[in-house]
């Protein structure tokens, strides 16, 4: 990770993990990128989602078992300076580096997971995976997974990435509009 001054403990990737609304699973096609948006859930040091039991990424999943998933939440454009504060600002030469790296920037936190991909085979764990995410996504309706999941899982995969690597970075001023780095959580 280049910015070192960003990078932020396993346990804060792990709750970027858990609040993320989706996230975005990379692998290589033919010397191509492929990038797709899933509904992911985590338990332990496993991200689960389902699958259509065919199609390019089942068939990119047999012949690629690493995979790369990239999480993102609490975006935001800050906006730390007043009209007039930043007025101030064009009429000072050493504070144009401030309108780079305070006014057009973006808050943010980032997890990166690299690690091998798995289908998950015993019915059991299917059914488990598939309701911790429905868990996530539908908590309010889980009065109704067991019907849906007899219904459904004979057309559905599971598939298991552990997390074998974890990067994390985060973006964020405090109430000062100072950038809070190196692993700074208040």
């Amino acid at each position: 990770m280049r910015r070192k001054d960003r990078e932020m403990n396993r346990d804060f990737g792990l709750r970027v993990i858990d609040n993320a609304p989706f996230g975005v699973l990379s692998i290589v096609n033919n010397g191509e990128p492929y990038a797709m948006p899933l509904s992911i859930v985590r338990n332990g040091d496993n991200l689960y989602f389902h699958s259509a039991k065919a199609g390019t990424k089942v068939d990119l999943f047999e012949s690629r078992p690493v995979v790369c998933l990239t999480f993102v939440t609490d975006v935001k454009v800050p906006d730390l300076f007043s009209r007039e504060e930043l007025e101030a600002m064009l009429a000072v030469e050493d504070r144009y580096s401030d309108f780079g790296s305070k006014v057009f920037t973006t808050e943010y936190a980032s997890a990166v997971v690299f690690g091998p991909i798995a289908r998950v085979e015993d019915d059991a764990g299917r059914l488990e995976a598939l309701r911790l995410i429905c868990l996530k996504y539908t908590p309010d309706k889980i009065r109704y997974f067991d019907a849906a999941a007899a219904s459904g899982l004979k057309h559905t995969d599971i598939y298991r990435v552990a997390i074998e690597r974890l990067t994390v970075k985060r973006k964020k001023f405090d109430g000062d509009g100072q950038e809070m780095k190196w692993g700074r959580v208040e």
